[in-house]
């Protein structure tokens, strides 16, 4: 083998003939294409997987959230109800009315008026009363609208003052004012 000059084969090219050296020449200019493209489609596809990840980000964020978020109608709301909402399963959120809490002893359930200050509706409900329920509580129940102007429940969920009172001060008998008693349920 002679020193610096690439040959190892008695004069001939490393690679073999000619032919095999332009073969070779040319695979390495496509190799250098390839490359340049897969260089610039990494890039292409870095972008592409950015703006796929902050759709779907997107679509999870506004589209889906859509979907399960539910609201509550109010009294006067479920008063003006149409036709084509009755028997349909809504959430009725308003002030459980003072004593207008009844017990029946027949059966596990009770009755009761919820207000939003504008309009009431009566509500059955079946089932056990979770303990924050009570009159003049804010309460969301889970029901539908019937045609007899009722509202049959069978999920209530009690809302609990939004005001902390130590137990000192609720044992002494002193008493936060009531300036907003319905703020959670005007929008």
């Amino acid at each position: 083998m002679i020193e610096g000059d690439g040959n190892d084969r008695g004069g001939r090219e490393f690679m073999g003939s000619r032919k095999t050296g332009r073969i070779v020449s040319m695979c390495v200019h496509v190799f250098d294409l390839i490359s340049n493209v897969f260089v610039s489609s990494r890039k292409t596809g870095m972008i592409v997987s950015m703006c796929v990840v902050v759709g779907a980000l997107a679509y999870l964020a506004l589209g889906n959230f859509g979907d399960n978020l539910v609201y509550f109608f109010t009294p006067s709301e479920v008063k003006a109800f149409a036709p084509d909402y009755y028997q349909k399963k809504v959430r009725v959120g308003g002030m459980v009315v003072e004593g207008t809490v009844k017990a029946h002893p027949d059966r596990l359930g009770l009755t009761f008026e919820l207000t939003d200050g504008a309009a009431t509706i009566p509500v059955t409900f079946d089932g056990i009363p979770p303990d924050l329920f009570k009159e003049g509580q804010g309460a969301v129940v889970e029901g539908y609208w019937t045609d007899a102007h009722q509202f049959t429940s069978n999920l209530i969920m009690a809302k609990h003052s939004e005001d902390y009172m130590p137990i000192e001060l609720k044992r002494a008998g002193v008493e936060l004012p009531r300036k907003d008693f319905m703020k959670s349920l005007v929008p």
